[in-house]
């Protein structure tokens, strides 16, 4: 039987509230118009890059824990989860600003701009949840767990750094400035 120490306990209770309520806050500031604000139209070219920065440094990140370097390993993730709140801070503050872009395309390539579009906003809410806990693992010195949770973390995460800059790339062309 595997004994919860307080802390462990506190971890779990902390990346459940923030599971819960970082989809709610977004999915409210998203839906809310900063009256008479300049659109802020200059970001998301920005988070994209953001997110392709993310995806190249997951991937950095992976190979250095696989050559034995945890230091590197260790600020490369930390680097990753700071970039993502980056991300999501630009995001929003896009979308408090500016109304919202419709894509244009038609026929397959609609279809696929919204499949790519759904997958990423539901795994990028899975995401959150999952790199807690894979982090906290380190935080805790349970390297074992911590491995056993990065194989579902990593591609998951990657798909969702990835899938951002396509989703960028695919509207980009119907974004009116």
């Amino acid at each position: 039987m595997e004994v919860v120490t307080k802390e462990e306990k506190r971890i779990k209770v902390v990346i459940a509230v923030l599971s819960i309520a970082i989809p709610l806050v977004v999915a409210f500031l998203f839906s809310y118009k900063i009256p008479n604000a300049e659109p802020l139209g200059f970001l998301p070219p920005i988070y994209a890059t953001t997110n392709g920065l993310t995806a190249v440094l997951l991937i950095t990140a992976v190979i250095a824990i696989k050559n034995g370097k945890r230091l590197l390993h260790q600020r490369l993730m930390t680097t990753c989860i700071l970039l993502s709140v980056a991300f999501l801070v630009m995001y929003v503050a896009y979308h408090m600003t500016s109304e919202p872009t419709e894509f244009g395309g038609q026929g397959w390539v609609k279809i696929l701009y919204f499949f790519i579009l759904i997958t990423h906003i539901i795994l990028s809410i899975a995401i959150i949840p999952l790199v807690l806990i894979t982090y906290s693992k380190t935080y805790l010195q349970d390297f074992e767990s911590h491995r056993l949770w990065a194989k579902y973390t990593f591609p998951i995460w990657l798909y969702v750094a990835v899938t951002g800059v396509v989703v960028y790339l695919m509207i980009s062309p119907y974004y009116v400035y």
